[in-house]
């Protein structure tokens, strides 16, 4: 697909719609299969599809755009005429605060500007040690586990859980991840309905749905305020030391958050900081959970690519723990895990607002219309994935990588709000991987699971694998 833009009077030819139902359109099928719903536009209609969901009068039309052309301009080319205002991130928003994530303009880029210095690859490649750690205990109590079957979805968003709480708390880790553990599937869930809701009653209407998602904000807040506070007043940092991300040795991130400032940007103050280590929660934890269980299961399908990953880990790491150099020193095992976040990207939907009229390809976009990028559609888009269902590891091997458009794989987004941490991301996948393959082999127990998109991708079922001893 031809990419340009424009603002002017040539409209292009009509964007084709999906057809839906008489008075609500595809309402019905985007609330009950919405990533099938999104397939089945691309298979129909091609590359850039509208599709209309509610009633009269509460009508969304969505601008679906498929084409890793299409995604490059929208995220990275034109990215100023695409924002986060729509009502999904208000919602987001609302709930885990205004930051990186969510913040926009000004706020954003000063976000960026603090909070970039803590996540370089050396100061990311120094939690290589913390997540071994977490990695470790999950892998002994899985010698506990009855019959030798464990549930992967459960068991890596457990893990993931720990060690992104361990790295933004230190030794508060253990007051922390319960609670976010026990909170946060209650607040996603509210925002999901609100989000995707045609119409919403305001948050404060003392409803039981509100009362829940208040209750459950106003705990996890607590933790997080109250340990923000004890940071605060033990006051560590200098401000070239958070300017360059120095800092002690074995610093937690909320302490190198708390003594990040610049003369031009200043600092985070308490409310700031609890809105990035919030979206940091959310981020760092599920996206990698469902990276890592993914892997497992695509793996345990697989045995003749799971015996070859584990052989390449055998021969690489033998005994020891891996650390932060061996990324590179595993491609294979590296490319295992793009290939599960292919079929199964963390964020399986992205959604923009367009600020101003815009031509993709032969069709245009209308200003104030609500724009939806789906890796879960491009990165199975037939003109560059063959065979686009099938788990093969050998799609990212760098010749075949060189060959393809940059966007046709782009699980962690892309452009000038590209996620911070996707460093950190590879860093844990790879390191609790290798650790876990070395330690079991797996057999898949559910061979199918069902999936559908909340804020990031969610099992709908379990994800049982049984698991033995590896002999490796």
């Amino acid at each position: 697909m031809a990419v340009g833009t424009n603002s002017g009077a040539d409209t292009g030819t009509e964007v084709p719609g999906l057809t839906g139902v008489p008075l609500l359109g595809s309402l019905f099928d985007l609330k009950s299969d919405s990533l099938g719903t999104y397939l089945r536009a691309q298979h129909q209609h091609g590359d850039l599809v509208r599709i209309s969901a509610g009633p009269p009068g509460m009508r969304a039309e969505l601008y679906c755009v498929f084409s890793p052309a299409g995604a490059q301009q929208v995220l990275a080319t034109d990215a100023a005429r695409f924002r986060k205002d729509n009502r999904f991130y208000q919602e987001v928003r609302e709930s885990f605060g205004n930051g990186l994530l969510t913040s926009q303009d000004e706020d954003y880029l000063r976000q960026r500007r603090l909070v970039q210095p803590l996540f370089t690859r050396r100061r990311v490649d120094g939690y290589a040690e913390a997540i071994a750690a977490e990695t470790a205990s999950v892998i002994s109590a899985w010698g506990e586990a009855v019959d030798g079957v464990v549930d992967v979805s459960d068991e890596m968003m457990h893990l993931a859980l720990r060690a992104v709480a361990r790295i933004l708390f230190g030794t508060d880790v253990e007051a922390t991840a319960d609670v976010v553990a026990e909170c946060f599937p209650v607040i996603t869930d509210y925002v999901l309905r609100r989000g995707y809701s045609p119409a919403n009653i305001p948050r404060h209407w003392p409803t039981p749905g509100n009362r829940r998602a208040a209750a459950a904000m106003d705990e996890l807040y607590g933790v997080c305020d109250r340990i923000i506070a004890e940071r605060r007043r033990a006051g560590t940092g200098t401000e070239a030391e958070a300017e360059s991300g120095a800092g002690a040795a074995g610093e937690d991130l909320l302490t190198l958050l708390a003594a990040a400032r610049s003369s031009d940007d200043g600092e985070f103050d308490a409310s700031e900081l609890r809105d990035q280590v919030l979206i940091f929660l959310l981020a760092g934890h599920e996206t990698t959970a469902t990276s890592l269980c993914f892997a497992l299961h695509l793996l345990a399908r697989h045995p003749e690519q799971q015996d070859r990953a584990r052989e390449e880990i055998s021969r690489v790491l033998g005994d020891r723990t891996p650390g932060a150099a061996d990324l590179e020193r595993l491609p294979y095992l590296t490319q295992v895990l793009k290939e599960a976040m292919r079929l199964y990207p963390a964020a399986p939907v992205i959604g923009r607002k367009a600020v101003a009229t815009t031509r993709i390809g032969e069709h245009t976009i209308p200003a104030g219309a609500d724009v939806i990028l789906a890796p879960w559609v491009t990165h199975r888009h037939p003109a560059h994935w063959p065979d686009p269902d099938r788990f093969d590891p050998e799609r990212f091997s760098p010749e075949a990588e060189a060959g393809r458009p940059r966007y046709a794989w782009f699980p962690f987004g892309g452009g000038p709000r590209a996620c911070i941490g996707q460093h950190f991301s590879m860093l844990e996948s790879v390191i609790a991987l290798a650790m876990i393959l070395r330690a079991y082999e797996f057999e898949a127990v559910d061979t199918e699971i069902p999936v559908g998109a909340g804020i990031t991708l969610r099992t709908n079922g379990p994800a049982r694998c049984r698991i033995r001893r590896s002999d490796g």
